[in-house]
C-alpha cells in the first residue's frame, strides 16, 4: 500500500507540474503586493483541492451519466495530457492576457492551467479503475499529497524563485514535461488495449 501511495503521489506532481505552475504564478502575480500574491496562492490551492478530490470520486457516475466507456476516455484524455506536455516542452504554452483587477486565481490558474483537461481526466481514470475501498483510499491519500505538495510551490513559490532562479525552473518544467509525454502515452496505451 505504501508503495501505492508513492506512485500516485510521483505520478500526481508530475501531473500538477508544480515548477511549470509555480512560474505561471509569479507571471500572472506580477505586480501584485506580497499580501495579494499570498491571497491568490491560497484561493487557488484551495480550488484545486476540491477540484482534484471531485474529479476523482465522481468520475464514475459522470461516465454512467455520458455513457462514455473508459477505453475511450482514456485515449481521449491521455491525448489531451500528450499534446500540453508536448506544448510546455516546446515552451509554447503562454499565460492568458489578465487585466489589472481581474482575479486570476481561480480561473485560469487553478482551472485549466493546473487542472486541465489531461490531469482531470487522469483523476476520472482512476476514480473509475479503481473499486476496492482501502486501495481507493491510499490512491486518494497519494492524490491529495500531490496536491498540497502544489499548494506548497504556489505559497512559497517567491522564495523558490529566489533560491532556483528562472533558468533552473525552466529546465525543471521542460523535464517535468516529458516525464508527463510518457504517462500520457502510457495512458493512451491502456486505453486502446482496453478498447
Amino acid at each position: 500500500m505504501l508503495q501505492e501511495f508513492v506512485n500516485t503521489y510521483v505520478k500526481m506532481f508530475f501531473l500538477l507540474a508544480p515548477f511549470f505552475t509555480m512560474s505561471m504564478f509569479l507571471m500572472m502575480a506580477e505586480g501584485m503586493d506580497s499580501h495579494a500574491r499570498r491571497r491568490a496562492a491560497v484561493r487557488a490551492s484551495v480550488t484545486v483541492l476540491i477540484a482534484i478530490t471531485v474529479f476523482f470520486f465522481f468520475g464514475k457516475p459522470l461516465f454512467g451519466l455520458l455513457g462514455i466507456t473508459l477505453a475511450a476516455f482514456q485515449i481521449g484524455t491521455g491525448t489531451t495530457l500528450f499534446l500540453t506536455s508536448v506544448m510546455l516542452v516546446l515552451g509554447i504554452s503562454k499565460p492568458p492576457q489578465q487585466t489589472k483587477d481581474e482575479d486570476f486565481s481561480i480561473v485560469p490558474l487553478a482551472l485549466p492551467i493546473i487542472v486541465g483537461p489531461g490531469t482531470i481526466g487522469t483523476l476520472m481514470v482512476w476514480g473509475t479503475e479503481i473499486t476496492e475501498l482501502k486501495l481507493r483510499m491510499v490512491t486518494f491519500a497519494g492524490i491529495l499529497a500531490g496536491g498540497i505538495t502544489m499548494a506548497m510551490f504556489l505559497l512559497q513559490a517567491e522564495r523558490l524563485q529566489k533560491i532556483f532562479g528562472q533558468k533552473v525552473l525552466a529546465i525543471m518544467t521542460k523535464l517535468t514535461a516529458l516525464v508527463l509525454t510518457a504517462l500520457a502515452a502510457q495512458i493512451v496505451f491502456t486505453g486502446i488495449k482496453n478498447f
